[in-house]
């Protein structure tokens, strides 16, 4: 399990008034947003990340239950339903593509 670095306390103030938003974080862009329909339908036969998790019977809505289900059983869901080899190369690519943009 991960560590989460401490928050400033600028950035606790921020938050709790509202002006922070996870989407301005460029570390934690929203897997929506990351493996968006035009990512999804490219690589795989689904249309969003929502479907492609529901098929393998997996449950995530955060990066940080994404990197719990990590493993060898998502690697080889990744591997059956996508163009890639695992998880890894997945993200890699979502991420290329998200910075690219």
């Amino acid at each position: 399990m991960r560590k989460q670095k401490p928050m400033s306390f600028d950035d606790l103030l921020k938050e709790l008034q509202g002006q922070k938003t996870v989407e301005e974080d460029p570390n934690h862009v929203s897997l929506d947003k990351l493996f968006n329909e035009s990512f999804m339908s490219k690589h795989s036969s689904f249309n969003n990340f929502a479907d492609f998790l529901e098929k393998g019977n997996f449950q995530a809505q955060t990066h940080e239950e994404i990197n719990n289900l990590h493993g060898e059983l998502f690697d080889r869901h990744v591997n059956r339903e996508t163009g890639f080899d695992s998880w890894q190369a997945m993200l890699d690519a979502a991420t290329k593509a998200y910075e690219g943009k």
